[in-house]
């Protein structure tokens, strides 16, 4: 094998057309010799390009609607032939197999389809069987063979070809085989986790993912960490299909805290009133409701403003000028929203360093997904956590009932507690937080933090007593004993929701009807690790 290899005959065979045309005239100009099949041979011959269908080279027409058509020794031949193996090459002249020294092959859309929500049968049509074939023979043999298989490396292919008098490097074609085997493995997950889906196999015996790269990150949780940002083909609005209007190139801590943000304010609906959450490494700081947009950043801004400085806000209504003047009043890094006005993007463009993000609408809390987490060895999957309650799904365990502002606190409070890191405790008043204590070991003690936090946001604010007072408090899990509950009535929480489920629930329901509070139960928990 020699570093440099000639590229003097090339098989195009394309789904996406984009920039064929082009290619092909290049690759002629430079002398070599084009080869295609169906549609990819007719828009260019139709653009005076001279190119010979693989059916003339095989002796055997495309048959069973273009099922079978490179599947063939005189295709994959020419691709997987060695140059320097003198068996080899006695095979090709024997059989009269030409050599294939530049493979461009991008698949059947079959990612796109499944996203467009075809049908089964539609689905299955559009699974790709000769273009992986070729991919991975192709890729094999780089020792000789280019192989290009995305619409992106088509001038870095020309560029190469000029810079050495139409021939590549060993080196390029080891980039190009790497990226040709990913994108195999991708869309061999793509179809192995519709099928999955479309079986119902919650557990499937093998389980693939992939993704795309969208972004080289300078480093990862810390300077030491290398990281890098993927994406997995999904339309979810949110970080990964966000548009970003201004700022400094997003972070590795910036984007896993923007997608808590974000998906934390998405469980508001925008019909129902502004709302803003305020994230600090990933734990919410602040989540409001409000009449305004700019009143809901305030008053979500106001449960704790010491954490909320360098944080992330997520707003679940386009950015207004008068929300933006406030935003900028501190140090935020990241303001992601379903849109931004003129006034807004204004404000902002003072503010070189802060990112701005835009999304097309707010996820859907109640989507179905999987999540993964990794492990040594391994790693879990999931469902999302899509869970949600109502108020008729709520029992009423105490002998006193809750009243209706209680009521809608408490349902207000078990969104937040949902996006709060466990032992989860939140306090909620009016429709905003006003207490958060996340990521405790004891429950008790995410009681008295967040109960610490409002009473110092008291005094900040100039308060006669903290806004706990009169206020609801969720917990995440249970309460395995009457310690927390009463540590949440000490603060002044007249108002409880948990999960219930202790063998201890009645000592807690005991304790809550002895201290005056109302309590319901919602026979779903929401821990998150």
């Amino acid at each position: 094998m020699t570093d440099l290899a000639p590229v003097r005959r090339a098989l195009l065979s394309v789904s996406d057309k984009t920039g064929l045309i082009d290619l092909g005239r290049a690759l002629a100009q430079r002398g070599v010799e084009l080869l295609s099949t169906g549609g990819s041979a007719k828009t260019l011959r139709e653009a005076g390009l001279d190119v010979k269908d693989v059916a003339e080279v095989t002796g055997f027409p495309e048959m069973m609607d273009g099922r079978v058509k490179t599947l063939h020794p005189m295709v994959h031949g020419g691709l997987l032939a060695l140059r320097d193996n003198d068996d080899h090459l006695a095979s090709m002249d024997q059989h009269g197999i030409g050599p294939i020294d530049l493979l461009v092959v991008n698949l059947y859309p079959f990612e796109e389809t499944v996203a467009k929500g075809a049908g089964y049968d539609t689905c299955i049509e559009n699974i790709d069987i000769g273009g992986p074939a070729m991919i991975r023979a192709a890729a094999k043999n780089h020792a000789f063979v280019n192989v290009v298989v995305d619409v992106e490396d088509y001038e870095a292919l020309l560029s190469e070809l000029d810079a050495h008098d139409g021939q590549t490097t060993y080196a390029f074609r080891q980039k190009l085989a790497l990226n040709a085997y990913a994108r195999t493995g991708a869309y061999d997950a793509a179809v192995s986790g519709w099928m999955a889906k479309a079986l119902d196999q919650t557990a499937p015996r093998r389980r693939a993912v992939a993704g795309e790269l969208a972004q080289t990150l300078r480093y990862g949780e810390n300077p030491h960490q290398g990281a890098a940002f993927y994406t997995d083909g999904s339309a979810r609005p949110g970080v990964a299909t966000a548009r970003q209007v201004q700022g400094k190139e997003l972070s590795y801590n910036n984007i896993n805290d923007t997608d808590a943000a974000f998906e934390l304010v998405s469980e508001f609906a925008p019909a129902d009133g502004p709302a803003c959450a305020i994230i600090k490494h990933a734990n919410p700081c602040g989540v409001a409701r409000a009449d305004t947009l700019k009143d809901a950043y305030m008053r979500a801004f106001d449960c704790d403003r010491t954490s909320a400085f360098g944080g992330i806000i997520a707003l679940n209504q386009p950015l207004d000028g008068a929300t933006a003047e406030e935003i900028a009043g501190i140090f935020t890094e990241v303001v992601i929203a379903p849109g931004a006005d003129d006034d807004a993007r204004a404000v902002f463009a003072a503010k070189k360093n802060l990112r701005l993000l835009v999304t097309e609408g707010l996820a859907d809390p109640a989507e179905a997904a999987l999540m993964l987490k990794q492990v040594s060895g391994g790693y879990l999957v999931q469902d999302k956590d899509s869970g949600q309650v109502s108020a008729s799904d709520l029992k009423v365990v105490t002998k006193r009932a809750p009243s209706d502002r209680e009521m809608a606190d408490m349902l207000f409070a078990w969104k937040v507690a949902k996006h709060v890191k466990s032992n989860a405790i939140v306090y909620v008043r009016d429709g905003a937080t006003v207490g958060v204590g996340a990521g405790q070991m004891s429950r008790v003690d995410s009681c008295r933090i967040a109960a610490r936090k409002s009473q110092d946001m008291a005094a900040e604010l100039g308060l006669s007593a903290p806004l706990t007072q009169g206020s609801v408090v969720a917990s995440d899990a249970f309460f395995p004993f009457p310690d927390g509950l009463l540590t949440a009535a000490e603060a002044g929480a007249t108002a409880v929701i948990q999960p219930g489920g202790s063998m201890r629930d009645d000592e807690v329901i005991a304790a809550a009807d002895e201290a005056g509070l109302a309590m319901v139960l919602t026979g779903m928990r929401h821990f998150r690790h």
